[in-house]
């Protein structure tokens, strides 16, 4: 081998078709490439035996971020070092990346340590074992990027890449000669769009990696070759030896990500559900019937399409041109201005790992769940029905919840989404078929049963209603929706004083003073009476509810007076 350094190239005519690989020259002319020196060496001798060729690298045309170029300079000489992984992946295609990944051959920990000192950044170990640590650089607007160094996995760089999950993210940027390092084809398979995993073992070694194909599959509208999607579904059974977190982390991205009903449709195709979500496996050919055109499974995952949709027309910047639909029109139309309430709504989180948006996808997952253990056949009205499967789907999201260590704020949200996921649909029916509105008594209930689901509830409800009728759904139920929707909305939005969260008129300390009463639920139960008598515009003032008060006590005379 002469030479293994850089270099421009520029006399080469075939330079472009060659960005970002090592190839092998002789007398001027690219005899092999490969995606590593050693490649392009090996390729060159299998024709030019007898020759000595020159080995150089080809270029990429993409440009480090600052922060990047930055440390470079703070590198000592003699260190190597590489960015791997999925910021090499993201470079390659001109995505943003705030994650970045360094390999080095030992002391990743001290280094990181070293790093943070010099960017004044903070530092935390991640894997003492695996020698990795991270710094965390906060930016000016408060975001945050994530810097990992980490010690060989192996005992050499390649070896490193080889036992990573996919091609793609096989891939390595020396710092000290911005040369990349690609033995197993990876960009390759990025042009093509293709996830391929790094070795037969790879998704034995750590089953979570199906799920992470099927994510990145989504994320980046790639194929997974076929050979890997063979090895997915020998692997899948494995999954219940990876721990309840990973697959719940993992899991949530999918549900966060761009195609979660193709995505979940992937995961039922490849074996994995009876190992992940047990409970779903059951919805598989149950009949529904009419206005419902699919079967429960299939309509699950219409609602999950449905309701990125819907996200989507509702996003702050989206512009109802961008549609020819007539029900994305109307849907625009009629809540389009929300779309800064949708957005803090899920700019909130109930756990700092997890989207409010990966939530609502994971209640519109599990909404019909308990339909196969309620399904029941009225005679009289010759129809399939599914008494209280949003109660017991409830349950049964709960369940799942809690085996996957959910929050209890996040369990309290799904179990309020799923078991009043039919409410919407009761009114819809009414605004449709007797042209009446939520009264104020059903809004205030509505909300106080719900809280803060309530805003999710609208959403899954117009999902659920499109996934249910599909091309059957008439303008005129859609509208119904819509209206019911927007006044829920406009009243927990614009009004809550009114209907929502009216101003407490009393406390349980004048109940107990001014009446004589002794504490206990009663107390409650009377300042609920009041504050839904405020809703419904029959209390206004505080004489008003001394008066309610009183009464409510006349009536409901047991257990509410001292002796």
């Amino acid at each position: 081998m002469q030479d293994e350094t850089p270099h421009p190239a520029a006399n080469d005519t075939h330079t472009s078709s060659y960005a970002g690989r090592w190839v092998a020259r002789v007398r001027g002319k690219v005899v092999a490439q490969g995606g590593t020196p050693e490649q392009a060496l090996r390729a060159a001798q299998t024709t030019r035996h007898k020759e000595k060729p020159e080995i150089i690298y080809m270029p990429a045309p993409f440009s480090l971020p600052p922060l990047i170029d930055r440390i470079k300079g703070l590198l000592p000489p003699e260190q190597e070092i590489c960015l791997v992984g999925g910021a090499v992946r993201d470079l390659l295609i001109n995505r943003l990346s705030r994650d970045f990944d360094f390999a080095l051959p030992s002391n990743g920990i001290s280094f990181a340590r070293t790093i943070a000192r010099q960017l004044q950044a903070d530092y935390m170990t991640l894997d003492d074992e695996r020698g990795t640590g991270r710094v965390i650089v906060t930016e000016p607007d408060d975001s945050r990027i994530f810097l990992d160094f980490a010690s060989y996995r192996g005992d050499s760089l390649e070896a490193d890449l080889r036992g990573r999950d996919f091609t793609i993210n096989a891939l390595a940027y020396d710092l000290r000669n911005d040369t990349i390092i690609d033995p197993l084809e990876g960009a390759s398979d990025l042009r093509a769009k293709r996830i391929r995993a790094c070795t037969p073992a790879s998704f034995s070694d750590d089953p979570v990696r199906i799920l992470r194909a099927v994510r990145m599959a989504a994320g980046f509208g790639f194929q997974i070759e076929k050979n890997s999607r063979e090895l997915m579904k020998q692997a899948a059974a494995q999954i219940g030896r990876v721990s309840p977190e990973r697959l719940r982390d993992e899991l949530f991205k999918i549900l966060e990500g761009p195609k979660p009903d193709a995505s979940m449709r992937a995961l039922e195709m490849l074996g994995v559900l009876p190992h992940l979500l047990p409970e779903l496996t059951e919805l598989k050919g149950v009949e529904q019937s009419p206005p419902h055109v699919y079967d429960v499974w299939t309509h699950t995952l219409a609602v999950l399409g449905e309701l990125e949709n819907i996200l989507a027309a509702l996003r702050v910047g989206y512009s109802a041109d961008n549609t020819t639909d007539l029900f994305t029109g109307l849907l625009t139309l009629r809540l389009g201005r929300y779309r800064e309430q949708f957005a803090k709504h899920f700019a909130e989180s109930l756990n700092t790992d997890r989207s409010m948006r990966s939530l609502l996808f994971f209640a519109a997952l599990y909404h019909d769940v308990r339909k196969p253990q309620t399904k029941t056949f009225d005679e009289e009205k010759g129809r399939i029905r599914f008494f209280d499967h949003d109660e017991q789907g409830a349950e049964a999201a709960t369940e799942r919840a809690r085996a996957f260590n959910l929050s209890n704020d996040e369990i309290q949200r799904l179990r309020a989404i799923i078991k009043n996921h039919m409410r919407i649909h009761f009114h819809t029916s009414r605004m449709e078929g007797e042209d009446k509105s939520p009264s104020r008594k059903a809004i205030y209930r509505f909300f106080r049963e719900s809280g803060e689901a309530g805003v999710d509830l609208t959403l899954l409800a117009l999902a659920d209603l499109r996934g249910t009728r599909a091309n059957t759904l008439t303008q005129e139920t859609w509208s119904a929706c819509l209206d019911v929707c927007r006044i829920l909305l406009e009243n927990y939005w614009e009004k809550p004083e009114e209907s929502v969260a009216p101003p407490r008129l009393l406390t349980g300390d004048d109940l107990i003073s001014g009446f004589n009463l002794r504490p206990g639920p009663v107390i409650g139960d009377l300042l609920e009476a009041i504050r839904e008598g405020q809703a419904t515009g029959k209390i206004e003032t505080r004489d008003q509810a001394i008066s309610f008060a009183r009464e409510w006590i006349k009536e409901n005379p047991n257990g509410t007076r001292n002796t």
